[in-house]
């Protein structure tokens, strides 16, 4: 009963929310102003969750033939933080041989568990903690020959003892500016408000750029931009994703860099690394609404 209320307690304040998540910051004239002093922006994709371990239809491996071949722009480069040792993910044969691919296509790996399953590293105790740290970074340098630098923590939530961890493991922690919120993998995953989604979302965005919240790194900012690539949804529709981000990008007056995605694996590199949260008293920025009310796998 507690969590039929909870759920329809959610629904209801999710209908009243609707006309104003669906709604862009209006631009004033002081933030017109500030970004003309602003540099162009470019996307930085990032994917969690993967790799997909499906032999039919595998939508991992769709989100890299979408990346690699769009109208847009050739060859994009993504940050894929990878579950290393799940067995619906990096802990199988074609999850492995997704991550190869991964890396030969130029991609980052990132690390997002090791565990047999998506789980909070602040329930593992330290012995359990420093153990998946270890193997995922070992798993990670056994394909791409180098330990990973880059950490999202599984939920995105982590704590100082946690964040101390990934620290003395050479890891950083990467959170986004701009969620799918595509975190739910089963049942309806559609996202039928995308556009007024990412619309409403870049607003926001702006008006950090606006205040230079952001910072210039090889000339553009780096925003960066969140998908699950176990979603299938969000693999078959990788393609209109990009072009969703350039359309509210020109209608919230937010300019794009003639490159507006990275398509070099350094350049991606130093642009996340710029990103990454400097210390655990940063604000964690929370799963999507919806992940909430139904429990799901939100990062």
């Amino acid at each position: 009963m507690k969590q039929l209320v909870k759920v329809l307690s959610a629904i209801a304040m999710a209908a009243s929310l609707l006309g104003c998540i669906a709604a862009p910051i209006e631009m004033t004239p002081q933030t017109e102003q500030r970004l003309r002093t602003q540099a162009p922006v470019r996307f930085l994709l990032t994917f969690d969750d993967g790799p997909s371990a499906s032999s039919f239809w595998n939508p991992s491996e769709t989100v890299l033939d979408s990346l690699a071949r769009n109208s847009l722009q050739p060859d994009i480069k993504a940050v894929f933080f990878v579950q290393t040792r799940a067995t619906r993910a990096g802990g199988s044969d074609i999850g492995r041989a997704v991550m190869h691919h991964e890396r030969d296509a130029g991609h980052i790996l990132g690390f997002h568990t090791a565990t047999p399953s998506h789980t909070n590293h602040r329930s593992l105790d330290p012995q359990a903690l420093e153990q998946a740290l270890t193997d995922g970074s070992a798993d990670i340098a056994a394909i791409t020959g180098t330990s990973p630098t880059l950490v999202r923590p599984p939920f995105w939530n982590y704590d100082k003892r946690t964040f101390a961890a990934y620290q003395q493991h050479g890891m950083h922690v990467l959170l986004t500016d701009l969620s799918a919120n595509d975190g739910k993998i089963w049942g309806f995953n559609a996202s039928p408000r995308r556009r007024a989604h990412f619309l409403r979302s870049m607003s926001e965005v702006r008006e950090r750029i606006a205040l230079g919240e952001l910072p210039v790194v090889d000339g553009v900012i780096p925003v960066v931009v969140t998908f699950h690539d176990l979603n299938r949804y969000t693999a078959r529709h990788t393609r209109e994703y990009l072009q969703i981000l350039l359309d509210s990008a020109q209608a919230t007056g937010v300019r794009t860099a003639e490159q507006p995605f990275y398509d070099d694996t350094a350049a991606l590199q130093r642009a996340a690394m710029a990103r990454t949260v400097r210390d655990s008293s940063q604000p964690v920025e929370l799963p999507g609404f919806w992940n909430w009310i139904w429990g799901a796998n939100a990062h």
